[in-house]
């Protein structure tokens, strides 16, 4: 066992088994063993590269997608811009070079990076050095005002809960101990989730897991009630599945632990691994327009891209590169929007969150407004 591996331990010996998300919770953010707290998991030295960390193509075209929403919205001033989980601040930084020549535009932009660690808005900082930034730790606290956000793989890493139905009904995961001491997955019965959730599981075939994320469909919730106040659109990108009105019916356990960049047992290095789970992008976009906001998506990361003008930013970088560079940019282009494996294209989606008065926002076609899917 590692220290956090014994910290939980000792803990769950005296209280009790924990949950998935109280286990995620601890791993990813515990103040001093913690995932996120202790390492820098980003870029070519970390565990996984980003969207961002792959081309710079992708936070010019965000970047863009936040422009043309700002002018949708008249050209709020001021108005907020933020991002959720920014990382190295990677994506910010692109996102500010390319709308440099917007109008009006970083005049009213109040720019502020959600971000809880110390250490990475450290980072974030130096990333963005000659730019004005303000960090908050929560959404909530964000400043008030018309508000522009992007949230690029933030809600994969928010704790999710696990429920499976069994022969005796619906239990929830636990994280215990074995006869050998050691982190163990378990199951409490008797759970209960909502009335919705219940009639979704009890139908479902035995052994089905159900796993649900409070604090993602809370964020989800106070954006689309801030977005309707205030005017404003989020736009979130991550993998995940459209729940129940994907294939397979949001259904099964998508909980994975990443190690030195392998895939790992998910109790086996609590701390030094990353855990991410997929983001149900139906059970986001119910919850935010249950608070008022109008939602387009959610539809593939790499059709956003492309709509967004992909292929013609790698054409033009690519017409001033060497050819060695060219081949990197096309590389990094497949890598945003293809749909084999390995790829981004599919696997990860975008949700658009707007004001109700936008009937249309980059990216999204009237058609994929949430309201208009099938059920």
């Amino acid at each position: 066992m590692n220290a956090l591996a014994e910290q939980l331990a000792r803990q769950i010996a005296l209280t009790g088994p924990i949950t998935v998300a109280d286990y995620m919770e601890q791993c990813l953010f515990h103040p001093t063993l913690g995932y996120y707290t202790t390492r820098e998991p980003f870029g070519t030295s970390g565990d996984f590269i980003t969207a961002p960390e792959i081309s710079q193509m992708f936070g010019e075209l965000i970047g863009l997608w936040a422009a043309e929403t700002w002018l949708r919205l008249g050209s709020p001033a001021p108005f907020v811009l933020a991002e959720f989980g920014p990382g190295r601040g990677t994506m910010m930084a692109d996102m500010l070079r390319a709308t440099a020549r917007v109008p009006g535009l970083h005049e009213a932009a109040r720019v502020v990076l959600v971000e809880a660690s110390p250490r990475l808005r450290a980072r974030q900082a130096e990333t963005l050095r000659g730019h004005a930034v303000e960090w908050v730790e929560r959404i909530e606290a964000l400043p008030p005002g018309p508000l522009i956000a992007l949230g690029n793989e933030f809600i994969d890493a928010l704790p999710i809960r696990q429920f499976v139905r069994t022969p005796d009904g619906i239990a929830e995961r636990m994280v215990g101990l074995d006869s050998a001491g050691a982190l163990a997955f378990g199951l409490r019965p008797g759970a209960r989730l909502d009335a919705h959730g219940d009639a979704r599981l009890a139908a479902a075939p035995l052994g089905a897991v159900l796993e649900t994320c409070p604090l993602g469909l809370s964020i989800a919730a106070t954006l689309g009630a801030r977005i309707a106040a205030s005017g404003g659109a989020a736009l979130l990108v991550d993998y995940g599945h459209a729940g129940e009105r994907e294939r397979g019916g949001g259904f099964g356990d998508t909980l994975q632990a990443l190690y030195r960049r392998a895939f790992d047992d998910v109790l086996a290095h609590p701390g030094e691994a990353d855990l991410t789970a997929h983001v149900d992008f139906a059970a986001l976009a119910h919850a935010a327009t249950a608070a008022g906001a109008r939602v387009f998506g959610p539809i593939g990361q790499g059709l956003l891209l492309e709509r967004l003008g992909l292929d013609e930013r790698a054409f033009r970088l690519k017409r001033a590169a060497s050819e060695a560079d060219r081949e990197m940019v096309e590389a990094a282009r497949l890598r945003l929007a293809g749909t084999d494996e390995g790829q981004m294209g599919a696997l990860f989606k975008a949700l658009a969150l707007v004001h109700p008065a936008l009937d249309m926002v980059a990216g999204f076609a009237p058609s994929e407004l949430f309201e208009d899917n099938p059920a």
